[in-house]
């Protein structure tokens, strides 16, 4: 008789847990929070950080006094994961006003909000992409890929010991108290927003249809790799079975810059991170594997897609199936970037509960090759940075409300 997980219901919230660095100043300044190497993985070994990962917060888009617009002020929202972790709903900056954006950014800001951001990541970028290009050239078992994205979304302030959310609700929103708040940033967009993305971004910027991808991706733990989750990446066949295509661990996040957009009404994360391929399993690693994989029955009335029968989600040999995630993505590219719209239907094992998401997802792929081959002046693509956040603050940070 198969065994099926207790996890029936979908749920289409989703929250994207981040560090805790110190906040930077309004003013920019570097901040940066380096991580040892016993604290760079989640709880849940999900999210992996590199030993000295950098992690920054920056208000983009308030006045040369470092003032919150009066329009600005926080508001708790219902994020169905976030309240069940944390016992209270997280708060979100809102801008009751937005439209007067342009008027008080022209008045109040001596440049632009694209510019303080693209000027003071670009160094913390640099270096780190440095230790990634450093550890690229090692020889090793994985094969070392980086990646410059940008996500969008709302960046959540959750209560710390030292400062209770009920007062922050209270007192008029300021950065040093926003500083002592928990953080995570939150993906999960409206299909209205990919909608417009879609239909209007995409030809607009000059994008070209690439493809469309159905994956199943099965992660699981390795009594080998305490610290790393393996991700299975699987296409369906005719026969409703799963094909094994690339065996990946979890990606390494190198730099993580989340940005309060006051004037918008979402949010960005840029984020450096490396994603490492295997490339060297044995033939015994890769049987037990696929027998895991070959196990697993197809079942759309499961969170996440995939079911196992009773004593098949683990393999005797150190593996163990931890979750899996259903996803559905289209992806448009250009010269410089790449676009990629996902549905994706999770569920994490360990923790019993799943999520239903919509996002996007921005590579910034020519800077990436560009640092890489080392062949073109950093400023010349600093510039072509700028030029990216222009991008994405006149089309990516705009959305129907939808946190309440």
């Amino acid at each position: 008789m198969a065994y099926i997980p207790p996890h029936k219901r979908h749920s289409k919230d989703s929250e994207r847990p981040s560090p805790t660095p110190e906040v930077l100043v309004p003013q920019f300044k570097r901040n940066f929070n380096l991580r040892s190497s016993k604290h760079n993985v989640d709880r849940s070994g999900k999210i992996v950080y590199a030993d000295q990962a950098i992690s920054r917060w920056l208000l983009a888009g308030i006045d040369d006094d470092n003032q919150f617009p009066c329009s600005v002020h926080l508001e708790p929202v219902s994020v169905e994961l976030v309240g069940r972790r944390s016992g209270e709903k997280p708060l979100v900056l809102v801008n009751s006003n937005p439209a007067n954006e342009n008027d008080e950014l022209r008045e109040n800001i001596w440049r632009s909000p694209w510019e303080s951001v693209a000027e003071n990541v670009w160094p913390d970028l640099l270096s780190s992409f440095v230790i990634v290009r450093n550890k690229m050239e090692c020889v090793n078992l994985e094969e070392v890929k980086p990646s410059l994205v940008a996500r969008f979304g709302k960046i959540l302030f959750n209560g710390s010991p030292s400062c209770g959310l009920e007062r922050v609700r209270k007192d008029k929103v300021a950065e040093t108290t926003l500083r002592q708040l928990r953080r995570s940033f939150y993906t999960n967009i409206p299909s209205s927003y990919m909608k417009n993305i879609v239909s209007g971004v995409v030809p607009m910027i000059g994008f070209d249809h690439v493809d469309e991808k159905e994956i199943f991706h099965v992660k699981l733990s390795d009594s080998n790799r305490p610290d790393s989750t393996i991700s299975c990446k699987c296409s369906v066949k005719e026969d409703k079975t799963l094909e094994l295509y690339k065996v990946e661990l979890n990606q390494v996040r190198q730099m993580v810059v989340d940005v309060s957009c006051v004037h918008k009404n979402l949010d960005l994360r840029l984020m450096l991170c490396s994603k490492r391929i295997l490339t060297a399993l044995t033939d015994d690693e890769m049987h037990s594997i696929r027998n895991l994989i070959d196990s697993a029955v197809l079942d759309p009335e499961v969170k996440g897609g995939l079911r196992w029968p009773l004593g098949k989600s683990n393999s005797g040999d150190g593996y163990s199936v931890v979750g899996v995630w259903h996803t559905t993505a289209k992806s448009y590219k250009s010269p410089l970037l790449r676009l990629k719209g996902r549905h994706a239907d999770r569920f994490d094992f360990r923790a019993g509960v799943g999520e239903t998401t919509i996002e996007v997802v921005l590579k910034l792929k020519r800077i990436v090759s560009d640092l890489q081959e080392g062949k073109v002046e950093t400023d010349s693509i600093l510039d072509m940075f700028k030029d990216n956040l222009k991008m994405i603050w006149d089309h990516f940070l705009c959305s129907d409300p939808f946190l309440a």
